[in-house]
C-alpha cells in the first residue's frame, strides 16, 4: 500500500478559496489514479473528484463543478484538490486516496486501495 498524507485543511468563509495537498509515498506514483472524497458529519463518504495517472481523464462530482480543481505533479508524487467559491455544505473531512491499478480512472469508493488520514475543512457562512 502507498501512505498518504492530506494537508491543507482548515477554517475559511463562504466563498473563499483552500488549496488541499497529498504527498504520496512510493516510487510508482506516477502509475496510479487518484482521487479526492469527503465525508461530512452523519453522512456517507463521497467522491469529489479523480485524476488519472496520465491526468489526461478528470471527473467530479456535480456539487463541486466549476469550483474545484484536482491535479498532479508527478515528480514531487502529490495531488491536490483546488477548492474555490467554497459554500457551508462543503464541510467535510477530506480525504486522498490512491487506486493502484494501471487501468481508466474510477470513482468508487471500493476501488480505491490506500486511503490518507483526512484533514478537515471548514466553511463558516
Amino acid at each position: 500500500q502507498v501512505q498518504l498524507v492530506e494537508s491543507g485543511g482548515g477554517l475559511v468563509q463562504a466563498g473563499g478559496s483552500l488549496r488541499l495537498s497529498c504527498a504520496a509515498s512510493g516510487r510508482t506514483f506516477r502509475t496510479y489514479n487518484m482521487g479526492w472524497f469527503r465525508q461530512a458529519p452523519g453522512k456517507e463518504r463521497e467522491f469529489v473528484a479523480g485524476i488519472s495517472w496520465s491526468s489526461g481523464s478528470l471527473y467530479y462530482a456535480e456539487s463541486v463543478k466549476g469550483r474545484f480543481t484536482i491535479s498532479r505533479d508527478n515528480a514531487k508524487n502529490t495531488v491536490y484538490l483546488q477548492m474555490n467559491s467554497l459554500k457551508p455544505e462543503d464541510t467535510a473531512v477530506y480525504y486522498c486516496a490512491a487506486d493502484e491499478h494501471l487501468r481508466p480512472l474510477v470513482t468508487r469508493m471500493v476501488e480505491f486501495g490506500s486511503w490518507g488520514q483526512g484533514t478537515q475543512v471548514t466553511v463558516s457562512s
